[in-house]
């Protein structure tokens, strides 16, 4: 199964980067995770926070593979356990559709996207920083895949 976190976001804390990498190395080789960053826009005076989501989402657009069913990180989103988001990552293996995660940036996501989604999705009620966020879906997935495979790291 590929799938792809498209996460607003580049130059991040190393602490980030290494937390993310430890949980996909973990993941089977017939799970591919491609991580695909997206450039920021620069907050400079006289952009208004829509004008900057909007440069964002163009820039997730074309960065976004061709055919991919897509889930966008919300805190308003769908709020699942762990067991239903093995599930649901189960059913997303069987259609074999690639799936892309979008996370959003410092100011969250344009409309477009998230009205472009074929779900959104909630990590937490909480507002997570973007590189948080990035970490935490690296575990939930590597979570999911040990359900799924019956792998002891998740217990009940």
């Amino acid at each position: 199964m590929k799938l792809f976190i498209i996460a607003v976001g580049n130059k991040l804390p190393d602490w980030i980067n290494s937390g993310y990498n430890e949980y996909i190395k973990r993941l089977p080789r017939e799970i591919m995770i491609n991580l695909i960053e997206v450039k920021p826009e620069k907050r400079t005076a006289g952009k208004s926070i829509e004008q900057l989501l909007s440069s964002e989402y163009q820039r997730i657009k074309i960065a976004m593979p061709p055919q991919c069913q897509i889930k966008v990180l919300d805190e308003r989103g769908q709020h699942r356990s762990t067991k239903e988001f093995a599930l649901a990552l189960q059913e997303w293996m069987v259609r074999g559709d690639p799936v892309a995660f979008v996370i959003g940036g410092a100011d969250g996501l344009h409309h477009g996207i998230k009205s472009a989604g074929n779900e959104l999705i909630a990590l937490s009620k909480l507002t997570l920083p973007h590189g948080l966020a990035r970490v935490l879906l690296a575990e939930q997935l590597y979570r999911a895949v040990s359900i799924i495979k019956n792998h002891p790291y998740h217990r009940d």
